[in-house]
């Protein structure tokens, strides 16, 4: 079963639900002024997958008022993207002077290190709102900050299209949780990483208008949301990332001058990422480290062995090793 958490206000005493709750959310994501026209009591329950470092998320609860303030993101910054997916109820966020109304089946986008505020209110005869979600890093979807500003607060449809797959996904996993085993978490959160990844690319590059600057970024996400999905792939290579986009290898490279890596550095660090999260997963602790290695596009263990010990501070094995011990010791 996935690692879960979670809580239900119904266990505590009806005066303090309200609080209990406060205080729950403001640990789980983020500090937040968060208020209600309902305190005397306050049904609400959250529940919680962990998917590596990503999360899914579930809720439902009365009406309420969230307020994420300049002095609370000065304050604590988990610097995470919120992806929410409302079920039942309406909601009204408001981020950078633009208010923006959601339904079900609709998807927004916030980012914990802009101020917003959100209210969600039942529907007419309903007494909770139901919403579930993502909670994501915002490290592993690496958004220049122009892309993340087109994408903040915007009305995505949740019923067609790769957010009706994003979804999907969503509903699938809440609706079984119990038929996955620990080791899949980690799967699962690259599988959303992978949504998440085309879902954006597809809704920059889907714009009317585009200046070129906006194209070229857009451009950018698509190609590394192809990546992430030929990491497998022995022959991935910038020449062939560049054949797959019809462009040619000096333009690819050129594209990639205004990111943090170069092409083949941003393959290697991904692929060296997802080697670090299979030494980590204890359902693989018998496959030899040559073998994962080589899965994520390190046919010589040696070479792997030098690049890893580089990047993380330590050879394989020993990180394997300490995070075997530090798993049993939790």
């Amino acid at each position: 079963m996935l690692t879960e958490t979670g809580i239900r206000t119904q266990d505590v005493a009806p005066e303090d639900q309200f609080d209990h709750w406060r205080e729950h959310l403001s640990k789980s994501y983020a500090p937040a002024e968060i208020l209600s026209d309902r305190t005397s009591d306050f049904p609400a329950s959250q529940r919680m997958l962990h998917l590596g470092a990503i999360r899914l998320w579930r809720t439902e609860h009365p009406q309420l008022t969230l307020r994420r303030t300049s002095k609370l993101v000065r304050r604590s910054d988990p610097e995470m993207y919120h992806l929410s997916l409302a079920l039942r109820g309406t909601k009204t966020l408001a981020l950078r002077n633009h208010e923006v109304h959601y339904g079900a089946y609709d998807l927004s986008l916030v980012d914990t290190s802009s101020p917003f505020v959100m209210e969600a209110r039942p529907d007419d005869g309903q007494e909770r709102v139901l919403g579930t979600g993502v909670l994501i890093p915002r490290t592993l979807l690496p958004l220049p900050d122009a892309s993340a500003d087109r994408l903040l607060n915007r009305r995505i449809s949740g019923r067609d299209g790769i957010g009706g797959l994003l979804a999907a996904f969503l509903h699938r996993i809440w609706d079984d949780p119990a038929s996955y085993c620990p080791s899949d978490g980690s799967r699962l959160g690259t599988v959303a990483t992978d949504l998440l990844f085309a879902l954006f690319a597809h809704l920059l590059d889907a714009e009317d208008t585009l200046d070129p600057e906006t194209h070229r970024r857009s451009l950018v996400l698509r190609i590394k949301t192809f990546i992430h999905q030929h990491l497998t792939d022995p022959d991935l290579t910038p020449r062939t990332v560049a054949a797959a986009h019809h462009i040619s290898l000096s333009y690819l490279h050129r594209l990639f001058q205004g990111e943090q890596l170069t092409v083949a550095g941003w393959i290697r660090h991904q692929r060296l990422e997802r080697a670090r999260r299979d030494l980590a997963d204890d359902a693989l602790r018998h496959t030899p480290v040559h073998a994962i290695a080589a899965r994520w596009g390190f046919p010589r263990a040696s070479d792997f062995t030098r690049v890893f010990t580089t990047t993380y501070g330590m050879p394989p094995s020993a990180y394997r090793n300490e995070r075997r011990l530090t798993s049993t010791n939790a």
